[in-house]
């Protein structure tokens, strides 16, 4: 009788390789001095699903420093999500931008 290895049949190996976890990005809101704060309270509600307590928080971060991170995604999320920012902010013509960077 043939070894395992001599017919072209290789064992299943116990150590397969594991999936990675997808890399994840963190969306921010940056700073202007045209877009009103109740409009970026809104986006942080509507798109990102924030309650009010913590839209407000991120919007004065935004306001106070600059800038303001609003979630942790992975790449298809974070950037679907920019997108529908960028679309709301020229709909109602505000300069609001938003940007992707690594987690």
């Amino acid at each position: 009788m043939a070894a395992v290895g001599e017919i072209g049949v290789k064992p299943v190996s116990k150590n397969q390789e594991k999936l990675k976890e997808p890399e994840e990005y963190q969306v921010i809101l940056l700073n202007d001095h045209y877009t009103t704060m109740d409009f970026v309270v809104d986006i942080l509600i509507m798109i990102f699903h924030k309650d009010a307590d913590e839209a407000n928080r991120i919007m004065l971060d935004v306001h106070k420093k600059g800038k303001g991170i609003v979630g942790i995604y992975p790449w298809d999320i974070a950037a679907t999500k920019v997108e529908q920012v960028h679309a709301a902010a020229r709909e109602y013509e505000f300069p609001l931008r938003c940007i992707v960077e690594p987690a």
